[in-house]
């Protein structure tokens, strides 16, 4: 193919813009609100209405010098290149950026998954000459069984210890409103009881139209009424005297990674839970097929494995070392 539109920092020469930049710039484009991908200070940012939401609640109205909310498949002509947003899985906004310049296209997935979700937007497969995609779980060893059957564990836990309460470690935003939505699914009606971390994010994705149930903040409850119901918290939290109020806890995790036994081990968890935000390896493999793309470069993650694959395929891969994104789950890997 001729020139790449896209460097591989992830500028667009075009429009003078970054995607997912790890330091303040003046133009930026945002693929969702999670920490290692949206950043304060920046000039400009475009990304949608959910991901506007979301970077304004954490980070503060005045987080960037402005921005603009641009609708999942809509097209904006930015100076010499036309720049769409498409539907990415993940959580709540979170969205792959397409360009389009000078005859060639150029995806940017950011963080994806495929499985439904509820609280996101169903993943959009996007054709392209050039795609960038994520490669958390790129290695043949991860692949995600049904997060509903991991709710059913739960459920079963739950009703089995009645005398116990049972504690989730899950991060704030996405994996927390994916956690409750799915117990919501699974016939849990009872009130669910949040660390006071998780509220204001909740709130914000009841105003933006993913309804939630009853919430009540886990703070300042009788240690005895917690007995047989579900808290949620972040990891941190579960890790920290704040849950020593509970009645002799059932320490759960919820997260891709728990599928690795050494992990939750060291973690302390009782009850993994191997509930991903993130495509697996067999998702990872259509998601490319599916794109049509003759290039491909591979980041956030496990790169060689899927690098090798791709190439297997007749494409053109690399790896693409980008700064700043958290290769080993963060905020956003689990």
């Amino acid at each position: 193919m001729n020139k790449p539109i896209l460097n591989r920092d992830l500028y667009v020469p075009a429009i003078d813009a970054w995607i997912d930049p790890n330091t303040p710039k003046p133009r930026a484009i945002i693929t969702h609100g999670h920490a290692d991908h949206a950043r304060s200070g920046h000039g400009a940012v475009l990304a949608t209405p959910e991901t506007v939401a979301i970077m304004k609640v954490r980070y503060g109205e005045d987080c960037a010098g402005s921005f603009q909310a641009l609708p999942m498949g809509e097209r904006l002509v930015m100076d010499n290149a036309v720049v769409s947003l498409h539907p990415a899985g993940h959580i709540l906004g979170s969205a792959q950026v397409l360009i389009e310049a000078a005859g060639q296209r150029a995806l940017v997935t950011g963080d994806y998954k495929r499985l439904p979700d509820r609280t996101a937007e169903p993943f959009e497969a996007v054709e392209c000459d050039l795609l960038v995609t994520e490669a958390t779980f790129g290695l043949p060893v991860f692949q995600h069984p049904d997060p509903k059957d991991e709710i059913a564990r739960l459920l079963k836990s739950v009703s089995d210890q009645p005398e116990r309460c049972h504690l989730i470690g899950c991060y704030a935003l996405g994996k927390a409103q994916r956690v409750i939505a799915l117990l919501r699914d699974a016939g849990w009606d009872k009130p669910i009881y949040l660390h006071g971390a998780m509220i204001r994010l909740c709130a914000l994705y009841e105003e933006l139209g993913v309804p939630l149930g009853e919430l009540i903040s886990a703070t300042g409850m009788p240690k005895a009424a917690m007995a047989g119901q579900i808290v949620i918290a972040p990891p941190s939290a579960i890790r920290d005297r704040w849950s020593r109020r509970f009645p002799d806890p059932v320490v759960c995790q919820a997260s891709g990674w728990m599928s690795i036994k050494q992990r939750a081990r060291q973690a302390l968890v009782e009850l993994p839970l191997v509930i991903s935000d993130h495509c697996d390896w067999r998702e990872l493999n259509q998601s490319i097929l599916e794109s049509r793309a003759g290039t491909v470069w591979v980041t956030h993650g496990r790169e060689d494995a899927l690098v090798y694959w791709c190439r297997q395929q007749g494409l053109e891969a690399e790896p693409l070392a980008l700064p700043g994104l958290d290769d080993d789950g963060g905020e956003g890997g689990e």
